[in-house]
C-alpha cells in the first residue's frame, strides 16, 4: 500500500471541473491518477466551478475550505482565466487572488498556483500588469508556482476543443505530464 492519502484541493474554474469532457477526463482526475503512478497516494477534491472569476473563487473559498472533511494537504489555485476572457481589471484579479491565497495561508494549507498569461490582444499594459499578478503573489505568500499553467497546449490547436479556450482530453493529458511534478514537489515531505 502507498500508505494514507494525501488530499489535494484542486480550486479553479473550467480547466479543473472538466469542461466539454468526461468525467473521469478532468485535470483533477488525470492528475489524481498520475501522481498514484508515480507511489504517491493522491485524493484529488475538485473543485472546479466552471465560468468562476477570480472574483467569484473568493466569495467561495471559505465555504469550501470549511466543508472539506480532511484538511488538504496542498491547494492548487487555478483561476484568472475568465477574467481575462471578460477583460476585467488584473488590479481586481491581483486582489482577488490575494484574498484566496490569505484564506490558505491562515489555514496553513500550502498553495500551488497556476500561472496564466493574458493574450496580446487585450494590450501590452494589460498584458504585462496581469502577467505579474501570479510570481508576485506567489511570493507574497510563499506559494509553488507554474508560471503558465496552458503551456503545454498553446499554440497547439490539435489539443484545444471547437471552442478554441479548453483543452482536450489529450491536452489534458499533455497538461497532466507538464505539471504532475510540480504538484509532487508542492507537497509537503510526510512528517
Amino acid at each position: 500500500s502507498m500508505g494514507e492519502s494525501r488530499v489535494i484541493l484542486a480550486f479553479g474554474d473550467s480547466l479543473f471541473a472538466g469542461y466539454g469532457l468526461d468525467k473521469g477526463e478532468s485535470y483533477p482526475a488525470k492528475l489524481e491518477t498520475a501522481l498514484r503512478s508515480h507511489g504517491i497516494n493522491a485524493r484529488i477534491i475538485n473543485a472546479g466551478v466552471s465560468g468562476d472569476t477570480t472574483a467569484a473563487g473568493l466569495q467561495r473559498i471559505k465555504f469550501v475550505l470549511d466543508s472539506q472533511p480532511d484538511k488538504p494537504e496542498l491547494a492548487i489555485v487555478e483561476l484568472g482565466g475568465n477574467d481575462l476572457l471578460r477583460g476585467l481589471s488584473p488590479a481586481e484579479a491581483r486582489q482577488n487572488l490575494s484574498g484566496i491565497l490569505e484564506e490558505l495561508q491562515r489555514r496553513k494549507i500550502p498553495i500551488l498556483l497556476m500561472g496564466m498569461r493574458a493574450p496580446p490582444n487585450l494590450g501590452a499594459k494589460y498584458q504585462r500588469e496581469f502577467d505579474g499578478i501570479y510570481p508576485y503573489l506567489a511570493e507574497k505568500y510563499d506559494a509553488k508556482l507554474v508560471p503558465f499553467f496552458l503551456e503545454a497546449v498553446a499554440d497547439r490547436p490539435d489539443l484545444i476543443q471547437k471552442d478554441h479556450v479548453h483543452p482536450t482530453a489529450r491536452g489534458v493529458e499533455e497538461l497532466v505530464s507538464a505539471t504532475s511534478n510540480a504538484v509532487a514537489k508542492a507537497l509537503p515531505a510526510k512528517k
